[in-house]
């Protein structure tokens, strides 16, 4: 069997040793011979890229570790990269997300005038490390799970048409997972079909292997409880996701004839967000407190230990997905994915040039769409004002407009009126004078 190059870009972020853990848990299906790690921080990937080294050294000698904060030796002779950059860090994330709350609007990661933020922030990381992989190694595959991806994807579409790059998220199939364990069965077994943008989108089927149809129990149990469930092992168990996840109930009454991904709660229900947020401790110090902590903690343990054994690296959701992705491209396995991708179509009634998240078919050639049919008038209306405030901040960047960056503010349904899109756009720049392009 076939052994594959690989390169993390992002090697410093804290998802880079649970990304790590599960490749090793699938060396079977998905053989080895190379793995790099890239960052443009060395200080930060150096910590975790250590601590990696110990670890692979212990359980796969023979994979060829490195890490670098060179192009050109980080994307030679690579297969797949897999892209889970943070420009700015958690440090901006925090800034993103407690200048809107100064206004009373949501301050989210993706969402909203923060996912706006990142997204500016992010354009331009992404298609450095793209033209990276181009030029380095022409054949490979980007595997991007970067966010904000609905902008990030857009930004791709623009201007990198014929990359070969696939963009993706791992949300819904963390709620899938959800979902088939409130079924009793495992999410391998789920036939699905969805519809949306990135972390904006809706369930219309949700069968097992069998064909038996799942959605009237599982909206029984979505009417009651959301998604909310323990279990133990997830990366999604603190107290801020389970609130996240019960509030599917309200998002799912707004139409009881699909089932929401939960990010639709910061557009439809903002006002009870806002209320429920602590504008000096957001998300961002949550993460920073917790996830960050700890597995920097853990790194530096087996540094100093000089041994993996018992660490504290977890394997993460994120990479089961992506493990899959990159076999069915190697393999040609013609799994079927969620991929956001250009619509062209697969969405009837919607902008073809929209990028899109739907079902796909996925072997050695790349994806193949499945359509979607036409969409309800609820859905299609929110999706052309959220498809909109993408397309407008990838052109705001394109063009350094600030006129288009207050415009795609003003249009996204989180902020109330274009006086306080302004406000929020003014600090937004100012804290982003480093990262954003200048706007005029």
């Amino acid at each position: 069997m076939k052994k594959f190059s690989i390169t993390v870009a992002g090697g410093g972020s804290t998802f880079t040793p649970g990304i790590i853990m599960m490749l090793l848990d699938h060396q079977e299906k998905f053989p080895i011979r190379r793995l790099c790690l890239y960052d443009n921080d060395a200080e930060r990937q150096g910590i975790i890229a250590k601590a990696c080294e110990i670890l692979l050294r212990e359980r796969a000698p023979e994979i060829d570790f490195r890490y670098t904060t060179d192009p050109e030796n980080a994307f030679t002779d690579v297969d797949f990269v897999m892209a889970h950059i943070r420009v700015g860090k958690y440090a901006m994330r925090e800034k993103d997300e407690k200048i809107p709350m100064k206004y009373g609007v949501v301050g989210q990661e993706t969402c909203g005038p923060g996912g706006i933020a990142y997204g500016m922030r992010s354009i331009g990381g992404i298609l450095e490390i793209l033209d990276y992989m181009e030029k380095y190694s022409p054949d490979a595959w980007m595997l991007n799970y970067s966010n904000p991806a609905a902008i990030v994807a857009e930004a791709t579409r623009k201007l990198r048409p014929n990359s070969k790059i696939i963009n993706i998220c791992d949300m819904p199939l963390g709620i899938m997972v959800r979902m088939a364990r409130i079924m009793g069965i495992s999410e391998k077994d789920l036939d699905i079909s969805y519809f949306g943008l990135n972390h904006f989108g809706w369930w219309t089927k949700v069968k097992d292997k069998d064909g038996n149809d799942l959605m009237p129990a599982l909206k029984e149990y979505v009417k009651e409880n959301g998604y909310d469930i323990t279990i133990t092992e997830d990366q999604h168990e603190d107290q801020s996701w389970h609130d996240t996840f019960r509030k599917v109930r309200d998002v799912y009454a707004v139409d009881p004839d699909t089932l929401p991904n939960t990010y639709l709660k910061y557009y439809l229900c903002s006002d009870y967000v806002v209320e429920h947020t602590d504008p000096n401790y957001t998300r961002a110090n949550q993460v920073m407190d917790g996830r960050e902590k700890e597995v920097f903690t853990a790194a530096r343990d087996i540094i100093e230990k000089g041994t993996a054994e018992n660490c504290g690296f977890m394997k993460d959701d994120h990479a089961s997905y992506i493990v899959d992705l990159a076999c069915a491209l190697a393999f040609n396995t013609k799994e079927k994915m969620l991929l956001i991708v250009p619509n062209e179509g697969a969405i009837e009634n919607f902008d073809p040039e929209a990028m899109v998240e739907i079902p796909c078919i996925v072997g050695k050639n790349g994806y193949e769409k499945i359509a979607q049919g036409r969409i309800p008038q609820f859905q299609k209306g929110l999706m052309e004002q959220q498809v909109s405030v993408e397309k407008l901040v990838v052109e705001a960047w394109v063009e350094g407009s600030y006129q288009k960056l207050w415009q795609a503010l003003t249009l996204s349904k989180t902020v109330p009126s274009a006086a306080v899109a302004k406000q929020i756009l003014d600090d937004l720049i100012e804290a982003n004078k480093d990262y954003w392009p200048e706007l005029k």
